[in-house]
């Protein structure tokens, strides 16, 4: 399943791509994998990280109302 998706690149990003290819001895289409995945996987951090935060706030409580008639033995 192979999808075609077409897309522009800056001259200086195709010269910086040629460039760490023969560096790296790598193809372009690894190094854009490669770059992707760890794009992906940081955004994918950054929506955890902010639903966890919305979590966080979905209390209106405060620390008082919140333990207010708790009793610990």
């Amino acid at each position: 399943m192979e999808n075609n998706i077409q897309f522009e690149l800056k001259q200086l990003t195709v010269e910086n791509l040629e460039a760490f290819s023969e560096l790296l001895k790598k193809d372009v289409n690894t190094i854009l994998e490669e770059a992707l995945e760890l794009y992906f996987d940081n955004e994918q951090k950054k929506l955890i990280e902010k639903g966890i935060e919305e979590d966080a706030t979905m209390s209106n409580l405060d620390y008082d109302e919140f333990w207010d008639d708790v009793e610990l033995d």
